[in-house]
């Protein structure tokens, strides 16, 4: 069996499917393409799969020439015909994986996409989840409905997860070499997943379970939500004792050992560090455990947003006037630099705390002409020398390194800068997060 597994999966001409053509399923489709497999990705928008038949990328990390490559050399082709999944040898699952406005898991996507797998379950299949869960969803979730199938897991076909670690904007670590951790429901699962995955990571990493490959993924985004989360108290705590906080960190950081280095910020966001750990939260209450760091970190990071506009608040009162009436500019609204994903983009939740409190707020981020949220629209404006002149205030979100901080450090009445953007330019000072203005 295991022979035969490594022959099959990493020798033969093979048909790999991906259901999910977004952030991480694309890249992953195109990894596997490069490498000469034949690649069949499944996606429920036509316009998704429409386009990249035509060579188009949808996504930043993937340009049009990437994609039309692989398109022209007959090793990827997008369909929205899920009856398609029988051609598949392996097919790998990267659907979203949101929480429900109770901030409980939502695995609707992943159970759609099981039952499409399910219905065209054929003996010999390999299935590899991606999607970021809680752990358990493998063998709780995605198994039980493929042995509706009357085959047998580890022996007729095969199941794993592999968690996506996919940072969008990162041209350094990509999918092709950034480690691949990966977990079966059995033995021969493993390996049929190391098998074929080894053809277009450079490096797996087995673990003993899928469990164990689903906490893996938690625990990373667990990891980096809680120290955001310590560093943003730290933050608040500087600003109630008067001390730079960026000072603090940079002093911390010239420790060689025993330290690493987050930065505060004006929230969380993203698809990932945002979200993953209350996967887990959620998990733990099922089984009367209170993951008591996650729920502080989450209180704390959940907050910033407010502590945010209270600088605002605090830099208008200075200069003597309201937020009521004051024009903001917030300048960046994607979650992170460089990118135009805005999921979970805490910039969203400082324009509404502004504007529930009057203000005029107005946005420039290079990367997203055009803001959308739960059924409000902001349009984004050029970042001209007349806006910067007419606004009362402009508020640091994004730091983009294509925006010149500089000319919106000059032009501008008062910047509150939540990223440390303008450090080091003449003329600032430090109160808390207000950068320039009238000072206390």
């Amino acid at each position: 069996m295991s022979q035969k597994l490594a022959e099959r999966f990493q020798k033969e001409d093979l048909i790999f499917g991906v259901i999910g053509l977004g952030y991480v399923g694309l890249p992953l489709a195109i990894e596997a393409a490069r490498s000469g497999i034949r690649v069949l990705g499944f996606d429920v928008k036509a316009s998704v799969a429409e386009g990249i038949n035509q060579g188009f990328s949808h996504i930043q990390d993937l340009t049009d020439d990437e994609i039309g490559e692989q398109v022209r050399a007959g090793r990827l082709e997008a369909t929205t015909d899920m009856a398609r999944l029988a051609e598949c040898d392996a097919i790998s699952i990267c659907v979203p994986t949101p929480l429900s406005k109770t901030r409980d898991p939502d695995v609707s996507f992943i159970f759609a996409a099981t039952e499409a797998v399910s219905g065209a379950l054929k003996p010999g299949q390999l299935i590899v989840l991606e999607s970021t869960t809680y752990p358990g969803t493998t063998r709780e979730v995605v198994l039980p409905e493929l042995e509706k199938s009357g085959l047998i897991v580890g022996e007729d076909f095969f199941l794993c997860f592999s968690p996506e670690r996919v940072d969008p904007g990162n041209t350094v670590w990509m999918t092709k070499n950034t480690p691949k951790v990966i977990g079966g429901v059995t033995a021969a699962c493993s390996q049929a997943g190391v098998s074929l995955y080894s053809r277009f990571f450079d490096t797996l990493v087995p673990v003993s379970s899928t469990e164990a490959a689903e906490l893996t993924k938690i625990l990373e985004n667990t990891f980096r939500a809680v120290n955001i989360g310590l560093v943003n108290e730290v933050a608040l705590i500087a600003d109630r004792l008067g001390v730079d906080v960026w000072e603090v960190i940079d002093a911390a950081a010239t420790k060689p050992f025993g330290f690493m280095k987050f930065t505060p910020g004006p929230g969380l966001g993203g698809h990932c560090i945002p979200v993953d750990p209350h996967y887990l939260s959620w998990k733990m209450r099922t089984m009367n455990y209170k993951t008591r760091f996650i729920d502080v970190a989450s209180e704390i990071n959940s907050a910033m947003p407010e502590f945010v506009t209270g600088k605002v608040w605090e830099a208008l009162n200075r200069a003597g006037k309201a937020v009521k009436g004051s024009k903001v500019l917030v300048v960046g609204v994607a979650y992170k630099p460089d990118i135009d994903d805005v999921r979970e983009s805490p910039a969203v939740d400082v324009i509404r705390l502004l504007e529930g409190d009057g203000a005029e707020v107005v946005y420039h981020d290079p990367y997203v002409p055009r803001l959308e949220e739960d059924g409000s629209s902001w349009e984004g404006q050029d970042l001209t020398d007349e806006l910067l002149s007419s606004v009362d205030v402009a508020v640091i979100v994004t730091n983009h390194s294509n925006v010149d901080h500089g000319r919106i450090f000059e032009l501008a009445p008062i910047v509150v800068d939540t990223r440390n953007a303008t450090k080091g330019l003449d003329g600032g000072f430090q109160e808390g997060w207000i950068v320039k203005g009238p000072r206390a």
